[in-house]
């Protein structure tokens, strides 16, 4: 693997909020993502199967894509089918996938790979436990394990990925991955876009699926947040976001705050448990713990580096 390369295998739950389709599109356009292969997860996991085929069709890309869990691993389901699935009737798709062999996919792509390969998980983790059960060593074959997903400082209450498969979370919150990087929501909701800036933005032909898929987001919605892509860019910038390390926990409870997560920072630091320590942009301190949380970002050096991707991918005859 080149040194400026990154394997990455992608498990989404596109198709409710806008923003993993804007994750899939980013990583197709970046030059230095070798995407070896996307998993769904969560309700009607064929159809955001299929809705993942759009844009890699799109892109001109034959990238392995197979439908994962449907339910979580304990509790009543929480999130419903993609209604973006409307929009499949006006874009070319794929119609059939492997049933069943998401996760064993997974875990064959990483132990083809060890050492380096990043499993982006931007959706419930119900796949990713269900992979770290069936071969505990895989946690440790990878060259990270990064999140979008908690809400770690002043945000309140569970954060949706999490909530949706609690403990799926606590799970893989558990594993002994040597690098593990959530992005939670105390940054992403800082990368905001109205909705009439968002669509003048997808005039690329990549996007241009993307944006049709918006409509049924903005149909009770005035913006887009940037949870996802920005969790994808900062595998190849990481100066776009600040982390700091600690452990995280995981509330399995059932109710409202299933999922809640809690952070607490590692020794020796002085900061209380409870607290966010500021940090400078694009540092990562030393590893003490087993966890990385992201603490700070720069939204306006994310919105340009995500559409110049974007566009210089347009811009090289692709998409």
């Amino acid at each position: 693997m080149a040194d400026d390369q990154n394997l990455v295998l992608l498990d989404t739950d596109i198709g409710n909020d806008i923003d993993d389709a804007l994750c899939l599109a980013y990583l197709l356009a970046q030059p230095r993502c070798e995407l070896l292969g996307i998993t769904t997860v969560t309700a009607e996991p064929e159809l955001r199967a299929r809705l993942a085929s759009v844009l890699c069709r799109t892109a001109g890309r034959s990238v392995p894509i197979l439908p994962g869990a449907a339910d979580p691993l304990a509790g009543p389901a929480v999130q419903g089918p993609p209604p973006q699935a409307t929009a499949l009737a006006r874009w070319e798709h794929d119609t059939g996938f492997p049933a069943g062999e998401a996760v064993e996919f997974l875990r064959q792509t990483i132990r083809a790979h060890p050492g380096d390969v990043t499993l982006l998980a931007i959706g419930p983790l119900t796949n990713v436990a269900l992979l770290f059960a069936s071969d505990p060593e895989i946690p440790a074959m990878l060259r990270s394990l990064v999140l979008m997903g908690g809400a770690f400082g002043a945000v309140a209450g569970p954060e949706w990925n999490i909530h949706c498969d609690p403990e799926a979370a606590a799970r893989v919150y558990a594993a002994p991955v040597a690098r593990h990087r959530s992005v939670g929501l105390d940054v992403t909701t800082r990368v905001r876009m109205d909705a009439a800036a968002f669509l003048r933005r997808c005039d690329v032909p990549l996007l241009e699926p993307v944006a049709d898929m918006s409509t049924s987001w903005f149909d009770d919605r005035p913006e887009v947040t940037f949870h996802d892509p920005l969790a994808g860019a900062v595998i190849f910038d990481p100066s776009l976001v600040s982390f700091a390390t600690g452990e995280v926990t995981v509330t399995r409870t059932p109710g409202p705050e299933a999922g809640s997560t809690a952070w607490a920072a590692a020794a020796p630091s002085a900061t209380p448990s409870t607290a966010i320590p500021t940090a400078t942009p694009g540092a990562t301190p030393d590893r003490t713990g087993p966890h990385q949380v992201a603490v700070d970002v720069r939204p306006a050096a994310f919105l340009d580096h995500y559409f110049r991707t974007v566009a210089a991918f347009a811009a090289n005859g692709s998409g």
